[in-house]
């Protein structure tokens, strides 16, 4: 297989598709591969990027300035336009053409990207699904249709159209230093995002004959030009995300007169578009510790059945920020409160309707600010004013602004599953604000950079939530069923977004994942949080790159790190460490030469190649553990408990994990190796009479290289963990053996007892007697009562007390 990938690999580079390899000088050996620095393949550091991971003395990056006027027509379901751009050249290259995205193109049948994916007959479709397997004839009317793109004094300048790109073409190169200034007005036809998909558009809701409109990608857009590219024109597709110059907006938005919007930055005309009491209440929320509803949600009912036929212009402003995005419904309820994050007071607010307004006055607005605050100590202060989640039964992100889905049924109840999945997507899409809104990575490029990344500070977001929520991403075991697929249905993380086939396990749970590996099995809590602070500041509000990030870590920490990254962001070999043999022994201290051993196993255990069953442990994962011990954290749903439901009661009946027993050890060491034979006096016989001896054979079958975690359980019931550094492997990536001194006679031995390395085979992880499986009361639940994470059906909330 290694061949083979090899070959594959080189097949997609000289395709020109972007797959990083993993390249080894010495790949017939079983030594000094895994543990090869990254110097052959990470970019060669230069006056613009640092080989310590930071920004180098002559780092620059472009800047774009919008003003924005637009006009949404809800019966036309049209949206009319027109920006100035005012462009800086800060490079030190002269450009004669500069690069926009025109992004809504995806949705035309003849200028999206036409990135076209295997497909079949199916045995059930949709007519949309079917409509979309018809061959194109005629222009569907989707997409941006350009009217007029003028230079300052309002002269044409040329443009071509490629797909979801465009070049303008410039009169006269713009030089270092310089900067100019254009016009482009525009429209498009809004799509049905709830049919045809995407991030921006409307929901119709056949109920009340209202929508709800999220406006995204909704502008040309200048793409990024930078000093480790160029321009990044890639095409979009659907998938990989955006790379975004920073730059100033000024936005007006001329909508119905009772439509409220929320968007990117700060509206500077409230005092015009909303009543007197709505301005109150706005002016309250600011420094309210619990949310305030600006618009209630008697006042939005008034609305969806009495539409205005008037139109209001509401105008914000938004301050080095990388995009612009806003949500316009009269369907909304509109709440916010102060959330104080390092000296500066942030509004945290939500949007949503009435179908949402069970869950969402509830729990988003606080969720908003726990997420903020969060996120701020794990990496730098949240530097903007306002902080907004939108229920739209969708997720993404944008600067200030998220979308976000939640909505009870029809009588205000709601499954566990819906409330967890709520509580999920909006700290993750909040905490987008910080990747990769301000630490600005190419979404585009290296999807992990963001979504990992986030998804990574999103667990630590969740398990500070509450201690009992199940979150779905960050520890290791919840990554084993993607690791084991076979090679040919993998590929780096470390690989164009455009080209994964699991796009989830690769850009999300796998990079999250690793990076809770290195912050609590590897590296530790304090070495990892400073390293990766570190980075987070050093490019915040810049454009970081996969080795920056590598490299950053490695500086701030001192810690040689490129074995992981290779194996785990470069490689697809699982972890898969076998406990092969032990061997035991009692020390021999009759004679006059050092101790000699007889070799056995423990009484009363299978051969050690007939390892016991394996048992599903009945603790929680390491982080869960480590934070209840830790006295300095608490957590949100203690400090506030009105965000305790139905189902925070139901999960408390759960049993708590006793960890008191389990203590790292600090590891023995081996016996010198002295070769002169002495005679034992005394005082050694005394020492060594009584003690233990263990020898503990391993191989690396999975081929990734992790550390080796030991736990071992004495015959007195009591047990002792051993960390033993993934560096073991460094003289013989293949097979490692470790020895053991110890004072107690040990029963069992099992390896990665906390499930941390992400191991996909725990079959071969055990030695010894292994503790019988206690039993417990069954009962068949009656049907009526439906099951725990459902999302649709009866729910438990509503056959049970305490709504």
């Amino acid at each position: 297989m290694k061949k083979v990938y090899s070959s594959l690999c080189f097949a997609l580079a000289i395709t020109g598709m972007v797959k990083a390899q993993d390249i080894q000088n010495n790949p017939g050996s079983n030594h000094g591969n895994k543990f090869e620095q990254l110097g052959t393949i990470l970019p060669t550091p230069n006056e613009q990027r640092t080989a310590s991971g930071a920004p180098g003395a002559k780092y620059w990056q472009q800047r774009a300035d919008y003003d924005i006027k637009c006009s949404l027509d809800e019966k036309a379901l049209k949206l009319t336009g027109s920006e100035t751009v005012t462009y800086y050249n800060n490079s030190p290259d002269p450009l004669d053409y500069i690069w926009l995205q025109l992004d809504e193109n995806q949705h035309n049948n003849f200028d999206n990207a036409n990135y076209q994916s295997s497909t079949t007959m199916p045995k059930v479709a949709s007519t949309t699904a079917l409509e979309r397997a018809e061959i194109a004839t005629e222009d569907n009317g989707y997409g941006d249709k350009i009217a007029s793109i003028t230079d300052a004094l309002g002269k044409a300048l040329p443009y071509t159209i490629n797909k979801t790109m465009m070049r303008i073409d410039l009169p006269a190169s713009l030089k270092p230093g310089q900067h100019m200034v254009f016009h482009v007005k525009w429209s498009y036809k809004i799509s049905d995002r709830m049919t045809m998909g995407g991030r921006g558009g409307y929901e119709y809701f056949p109920g009340d004959g209202n929508y709800l409109f999220t406006m995204t990608q909704w502008y040309p857009r200048l793409c990024v030009y930078s000093d480790f590219q160029g321009w990044q024109n890639h095409q979009f597709t659907g998938r990989g995300e955006f790379a975004l110059t920073f730059g100033n907006f000024h936005v007006q938005m001329t909508v119905p007169a009772d439509h409220v919007i929320g968007g990117t930055g700060e509206c500077i005309n409230y005092a015009a578009v909303l009543t007197p009491a709505q301005l109150a209440r706005y002016n309250q929320a600011k420094t309210s510790k619990v949310p305030v509803e600006i618009v209630t949600l008697d006042e939005a009912k008034k609305r969806e059945t009495n539409p205005s036929t008037a139109t209001k212009t509401w105008v914000f402003q938004a301050n080095n920020v990388r995009d612009f995005a806003w949500a316009s419904s009269r369907k909304f309820i509109w709440d916010g409160m102060g959330q104080p994050v390092e000296g500066n007071n942030v509004l945290c607010m939500s949007f949503y309707g009435k179908e949402a307004y069970g869950l969402y006055r509830k729990y988003s607005t606080r969720l908003v600010a726990h997420t903020v605050k969060t996120y701020s100590s794990f990496t730098f202060a949240y530097p903007y004013p306002v902080a907004q989640s939108v229920e739209a039964a969708n997720g993404m992100e944008y600067p200030m602004i998220c979308f976000n889905n939640g909505r009870t049924q029809p009588d205000g109840t709601y499954s566990e599953s819906t409330k967890n999945g709520m509580i999920g997507v909006i700290i993750h899409e909040v905490g987008h604000n910080f990747f990769p809104m301000i630490v600005n990575s190419d979404e585009r490029q290296w999807s992990w950079m963001d979504e990992g990344l986030n998804s990574f500070v999103e667990y630590l977001t969740e398990e500070l939530w509450d201690n009992k929520f199940p979150s779905k991403k960050g520890a290791a075991y919840t990554q084993v069923d993607y690791m084991k697929l076979p090679k040919n249905e993998l590929e780096p993380i470390m690989t164009n977004s455009e080209d994964i086939v699991r796009f989830g396990p690769n850009a999300y749970t796998k990079p999250a994942t690793g990076l809770n590996i290195l912050r609590e099995t590897i590296m530790g809590r304090k070495l990892f949080d400073f390293a990766f602070k570190e980075y987070a500041r050093r490019w915040e509000f810049k454009h970081p790159t996969p080795g920056d990030f590598f490299r950053t870590m490695e500086d701030a920490s001192g810690e040689n790190l490129d074995w992981f990254w290779r194996g785990w962001f470069y490689g697809i070999d699982p972890c898969d460490i076998s406990l092969d043999s032990v061997k035991v022994a009692k020390a021999d201290l009759d004679g006059n030469l050092p101790a000699t051993f007889a070799q056995g196993r423990a009484p009363g255990t299978a051969p050690a190649n007939k390892v016991a069953a394996p048992i599903v442990n009945n603790y929680e994962d390491i982080s869960k553990i480590r934070n209840r011990e830790d006295k300095t954290i608490q957590f949100y749903v203690d400090k506030d408990t009105t965000v305790r439901d139905f189902y925070w009661r139901y999960d408390r009946g759960l049993a708590a994990v006793d960890s008191s027993k389990f203590k790292d050890m600090t590891k023995a060491k081996n016996m010198a190796d002295n070769r002169t034979p002495e005679p034992f006096t005394d005082a050694d016989k005394a020492k060594y009479a009584n003690k233990f001896f263990y020898e503990l054979n391993f191989s690396n079958k999975g081929g990734l290289v992790m550390p080796i975690i030991v736990q071992f359980t004495y015959t007195d019931g009591s047990k002792l963990v051993d960390r033993i550094p993934a560096q073991v492997w460094r003289l013989n990536e293949k097979h490692v053996s470790k020895f053991y001194v110890q004072d107690k006679e040990v029963a069992s031995i099992q390896v990665d007892p906390y499930r941390e390395t992400c191991d996909i085979d725990e079959s071969n992880n055990y030695w010894g007697k292994l503790p019988e499986p206690s039993k417990f009361q069954v009962f068949k639940q009656k049907a009526a009562a439906g099951g725990r994470g459902q999302s649709t059906g009866v729910n438990p909330m509503q056959v049970g007390s305490g709504k």
